[in-house]
């Protein structure tokens, strides 16, 4: 695999190493510090990472079928501990990794509908649906680092992974997770 299809595999590799890290470290919290009200888009741990979950699903889902479903967001309550939410996420990107992994670049302009409620069905590519999907994960993951820091476990680092010089830790990591690169 070369060029932009393998871009995507590093990075859903990445989204699966990044959110081991980070759920590795939000289970060294108990369920008060997990589910405690705190600044940031939605207001706790809890709620930012079932976020991130459900629209993990609603785009994997997507991308895997040609069509992304809305009915996961109303069918999932949600995940209230997080050695579940550990499982239902680390499912998910699997998925996503096999996806990105079983993908040449001309499978990027494969049709993916996205159902947009009120705004209607919208034609994207996995080329275009891909790069969202990143982009939100870690947009969302950094509010839950900055959420981290206010709690008394130290938030992982979470960006250095793509270096050379990242490559000893960052395989030891993705070993430990059941992962390879």
């Amino acid at each position: 695999m070369t060029g932009l299809a393998r871009h995507f595999e590093r990075m859903a590799l990445n989204n699966a190493w990044s959110n081991a890290r980070l759920l590795g470290a939000v289970a060294g919290l108990d369920h008060a510090q997990y589910t405690a009200t705190r600044t940031s888009f939605f207001p706790s741990l809890r709620e930012t990472l079932n976020h991130i979950l459900l629209v993990d699903l609603y785009y994997v889902g997507g991308l895997e079928t040609g069509r992304a479903d809305p009915a996961v967001r109303g069918e999932m309550d949600q995940v209230s501990d997080v050695p579940a939410l550990v499982e239902a996420q680390r499912a998910v990107d699997r998925r996503l990794l096999a996806l990105c992994r079983g993908q040449g670049d001309g499978d990027l302009a494969r049709a993916v509908i996205l159902d947009r409620g009120a705004r209607g069905l919208r034609r994207e590519t996995r080329g275009t649906v891909l790069p969202h999907l990143f982009i939100h994960q870690i947009h969302h993951r950094g509010q839950v680092h900055a959420m981290l820091s206010g709690t008394p476990v130290a938030p992982p680092q979470l960006d250095e992974f793509f270096l050379e010089e990242d490559a000893v830790q960052r395989d030891r990591d993705l070993a430990d997770f059941g992962l390879t690169g």
